[in-house]
């Protein structure tokens, strides 16, 4: 007792040093630059296979049907085994270090089945089985196609308790600061990486093999994970002289408040704009490689760098977008802005307008939209949802956002093998799949300024706060 009554004064002395180095700029952006990089290395993965669907078609034999169930392959552990729900609990439970590792090494692993699909398995080798229970409709499949699409699987559950994680992370160590922006970074690094992959993957398949993109995609995301050891070194630091994980019981996981986040209307429409935005943009992106050679006439190693416009576009506006939220606020308005954007873009692929010149300005003005919709949306589900049920929040917005991303590119798939004669492919019908799904992702934009307004979430309001002396 007279050891801990005369430690009093130096646990307050080490608290209040602990907080002024949580909250040194120094170190938040340090940490911020970590786990980015970090997430930035899943992101190379996740996309490189995208710009590689001509060179699978023309070299392995490989249908568009195929490659569809590989594109929303990604999503199937995630899905049909609720390891998104799982992965939040893990998230919310043990913390964003466990969490983090767990999701690098699952990246890892599934990385290298993908690489062993393609590098090794025989292309010839095809199975009878019936998956239509997945929308895809061919009576067989090729095994190689099954096995890239395990291991692209099995990352696609690193990958997304990856994004929740370090979403988390950000939240942690900049509320009531720059987080808008600092997320805004974050998509930013994310982005980056998604164009690394969309122009060098075709490069490289051209150059060395169709393989060496996955190569070096695996190595990527090894690299990540020695870097989120070294974020998870700082931050046992900091939380152990903060004695967070003895003090602070009202930020601990219970499934008891889960219900109140279950019960929550803004928290919903959040999720069905995060649904119906993704699943509009990210397989149009999966096809728009293909699209660029079928339809505007691009060459195969050019196309992918038409598609990184995108992500390269997103790579300076998103921090910039995410900056004027916190500072402005605003942030439903930026959403109705964004789909619109998203929606009027997708419709006009859809016409029968064949320029290239086109096809380059409507993926910039794309990119614009790429970059306005994320800049405010992860940074609001804080301002609805409590920090300890963050992590399961956030896993049900990526468990519903994979159901789209799952089943949308097989469809797609599906769409474009029927409107497929010889080596022209249509892809009006696709694109105007595209567009509905965007007019619905307007609709629930708007929804969620009405709700704001009625329940006062503060998604208009400006992120920074001041601090109290």
């Amino acid at each position: 007792m007279l050891l801990t009554v005369a430690c009093t004064p130096c646990f307050y002395d080490m608290t209040k040093v602990a907080q002024k180095i949580n909250n040194s700029p120094t170190l938040r952006w340090t940490v911020l630059g970590l786990v980015s990089v970090t997430m930035m290395m899943g992101y190379i993965v996740a996309k490189q296979m995208s710009p590689l669907q001509h060179f699978l078609e023309s070299d392995l034999g490989w249908t568009s049907s195929e490659f569809g169930v590989l594109a929303g392959s990604r999503g199937f552990f995630n899905v049909f085994l609720l390891m998104l729900f799982v992965g939040g609990i893990i998230l919310d439970k043990t913390g964003v270090r466990f969490a983090g590792v767990l999701s690098c090494v699952l990246m890892l692993g599934g990385t290298a089945i993908d690489y062993y699909a393609i590098a090794f398995m025989d292309p010839s080798q095809v199975l009878d089985i019936n998956l239509q229970w997945i929308a895809y409709t061919d009576p067989s499949i090729k095994l190689q196609v099954l096995v890239a699409a395990l291991g692209f699987a099995t990352f696609g559950v690193g990958y997304e308790l990856c994004g929740i994680t370090v979403s988390k992370v950000v939240v942690k160590w900049f509320t009531g600061k720059e987080m808008a922006l600092a997320m805004g970074i974050q998509v930013a690094l994310a982005r980056l990486g998604t164009g690394l992959a969309l122009a060098g993957a075709p490069v490289l398949a051209v150059k060395i093999s169709l393989s060496t993109p996955i190569l070096i995609g695996l190595f990527s995301v090894g690299v990540g994970l020695i870097i989120y050891l070294i974020y998870c070194s700082i931050d046992r630091k900091n939380e152990s002289l903060l004695h967070k994980a003895t003090t602070d019981d009202d930020e601990k996981f219970h499934f008891k408040d889960m219900g109140a986040t279950m019960k929550n209307p803004g928290f919903w429409l959040i999720t069905l704009l995060c649904l119906l935005y993704y699943s509009a943009l990210y397989p149009f992106l999966d096809f728009a490689t293909k699209l660029m050679i079928s339809k505007y006439g691009v060459e195969p190693s050019f196309a992918g760098l038409i598609s990184s416009i995108l992500p390269f576009t997103s790579i300076i506006l998103t921090p910039l977008f995410g900056g004027m939220y916190d500072k402005i606020g605003k942030g439903a308005s930026i959403m109705i802005i964004g789909t619109i954007m998203l929606t009027l873009v997708l419709a006009v692929f859809a016409l029968p307008l064949n320029s290239s010149i086109l096809a380059v300005g409507l993926m910039f003005i794309l990119g614009i939209a790429f970059s306005l919709l994320p800049s405010v949306l992860w940074p609001a589900v804080p301002k609805i949802v409590p920090m300890k049920q963050l992590g399961t929040a956030y896993s049900i917005i990526y468990y519903i956002q994979n159901i789209g991303l799952m089943l949308i590119p097989i469809v797609i798939g599906g769409v474009l093998e029927r409107n497929t004669v010889g080596d022209n492919v249509d892809y009006t019908q696709a694109m105007w799949i595209f567009t509905g799904i965007g007019v619905a992702a307007i609709i629930v934009s708007v929804m969620i300024l009405l709700i704001d307004r009625r329940n006062n979430y503060g998604l208009q309001k400006a992120n920074i706060t001041k601090e109290k002396p």
